[in-house]
């Protein structure tokens, strides 16, 4: 049968294929908004009868509009679900992996199609993906009022949510509560690296996986000024009590009004260049250190760690225009500054690319210094303090109709979702599959389900000594035009950046 118990009540799924139910939308948390509004998510209510939970449940305010997903809609109220892909509905004890979305925490969802668990629950394992708060709603910071909290990192105390949801209905699906691993791409990965070093989070998963960790953590102050930037684009008072009122969809146009308006103006900092106003607060509570410093310290050591980024991050934020231009050497000369990289690393990065553009010095220099260099850095140190981590790079890429398509951010989630055949992913792999990429997808569903079954993902542990990292890519991957990796340039660089 499909119908499982859960804490709350039973519900009903479907076939998604001939050996894996799906069963979609299914609350974790009491919707929140209300009362529960800025919150501690509250726990989701009883519901008697079978629930149906065939399609996914509705997202987190946002203004995206994402290929093949839904779109939020003012008055979207139960948006804390999880989705359940399992190939044991009639019991058994498989490995657990949770997927946590990315999207600058700002946009996106469980429901975008290239997060279909089908492939990887072919695999071995049950898989959860789940929704949480993002943006305002979700990583805004809201003063106290007198003795109401409103706690900074609402979207990481979903996650939390979600995995304590896991612990306590899992088995019911045929998982094992006991083997759970955690997984996230960019932002999501981000938040993968916190929930490693925050206690909330502690022995609800046993293995991580990282792909494309966003670099940005915010101090209070930091948080509190765009606090203040989007009260004063929603026209309402900085304060628990203004923030409340307006809506979310207020607040959703309020943030959009302050990206463009960091967009527009070059003078305006590091955030002019790709101005992402949200991201976990350093707030001691909550998120008592950032995952570098958590990690080294050990805080983490018993969590086996899977790292991967892509060699080409940043021109896919090129591509999709959400990134400002860089075409002279005036410019790079001023990105540089603005974000206080150390000297000689933009010449470092020039004279290994001599024959390139300036944006594509821009590009690599960009890429390494939000994605990259953070990615191998989780990794290095939490080897180097006792931990087991696994590195590798995604540097797969083709030349198509429209020129190369790099190896670029977010082109390795379908490959590693066994998804390279869904119409969303044509954009990012540059058209449809060959029987190459295929393959090199099987190969990496292969190390995902072998590293969250017994922490094996087909290659040895990293060593500092060595560097060793398993790189992805296909027999016929195009090589021209491919960035040096130039990572001795950024030893004299403070991570994570923490942006004025």
């Amino acid at each position: 049968m499909d119908i499982f118990k859960t804490t709350h009540g039973a519900v009903r799924g479907f076939r998604a294929s001939a050996d894996v139910v799906a069963v979609l939308g299914i609350p974790y948390a009491a919707p929140p908004f209300g009362v529960h509004r800025f919150r501690e998510p509250a726990p989701a209510a009883a519901w008697t009868g079978v629930r149906d939970c065939t399609a996914f449940g509705p997202v987190a305010p946002q203004s995206a509009e994402l290929p093949g997903s839904p779109v939020w809609s003012p008055g979207d109220e139960d948006i804390l679900t999880v989705n359940v892909w399992t190939p044991a509905p009639d019991g058994g004890s498989l490995p657990v992996l949770v997927w946590i979305h990315g999207g600058a925490y700002t946009f996106g969802s469980s429901a975008q199609p290239d997060f279909d668990g089908d492939a990887l629950a072919q695999a071995g394992l049950v898989v959860v993906t789940l929704n949480y708060r993002v943006g305002f709603e979700g990583f805004g910071h809201v003063p106290a009022a007198g003795a109401t909290a409103h706690p900074d990192n609402r979207g990481l105390l979903d996650q939390v949510a979600a995995l304590r949801w896991v612990r306590e209905n899992i088995a019911a699906f045929g998982g094992d509560p006991g083997n759970v691993t955690v997984a996230g791409q960019s932002s999501g990965a981000a938040s993968v690296a916190c929930l490693m070093v925050m206690d909330r989070a502690r022995g609800l998963f046993h293995r991580a996986i990282a792909h494309s960790a966003a670099s940005p953590f915010h101090t209070r102050d930091i948080a509190a000024e765009t606090t203040r930037e989007v009260a004063a684009a929603a026209g309402c008072a900085a304060t628990a009590e203004g923030l409340t009122a307006a809506t979310p969809q207020d607040l959703v146009i309020a943030s959009d009004r302050v990206v463009d308006d960091y967009r527009r103006d070059p003078a305006s900092g590091s955030r002019h260049y790709d101005p992402s106003l949200y991201a976990p607060v350093l707030d001691g509570d909550v998120l008592p250190t950032d995952p570098l410093t958590g990690l080294a310290a050990g805080a983490a050591r018993d969590v086996d760690l899977l790292v991967c980024h892509t060699t080409e991050e940043y021109w896919l934020l090129d591509a999709v225009g959400s990134s400002a231009k860089v075409t002279t050497e005036d410019q790079l000369a001023r990105f540089a500054e603005d974000f206080g990289l150390p000297d000689g690393l933009v010449a470092g990065y020039r004279a290994a690319m001599p024959q390139a553009p300036v944006l594509d010095v821009y590009l690599a220099v960009f890429g390494d210094l939000l994605f990259g260099e953070f990615s191998n850095r989780l990794a290095e140190l939490h080897a180097r303090a006792g931990g087991r981590a696994f590195l590798s790079r995604f540097d797969r890429r083709r030349t198509g109709p429209h020129g190369v398509v790099r190896a670029w951010h977010c082109a390795d989630v379908p490959f590693a979702f066994g998804a390279v055949d869904k119409d969303c992913s044509a954009f990012l792999i540059g058209g449809a599959p060959t029987s190459a990429d295929h393959d090199l997808a099987a190969r990496m569903v292969r190390a995902w389900a072998g590293f969250a079954a017994a922490g094996d993902p087909g290659w040895p542990p990293f060593d500092e000594s060595t560097g060793q990292a398993e790189v992805w890519r296909t027999d016929d991957s195009d090589e021209d035009g491919k960035p040096v990796p130039l990572r001795a340039l950024w030893a004299r660089a403070d991570f994570p950046l923490l942006r004025p």
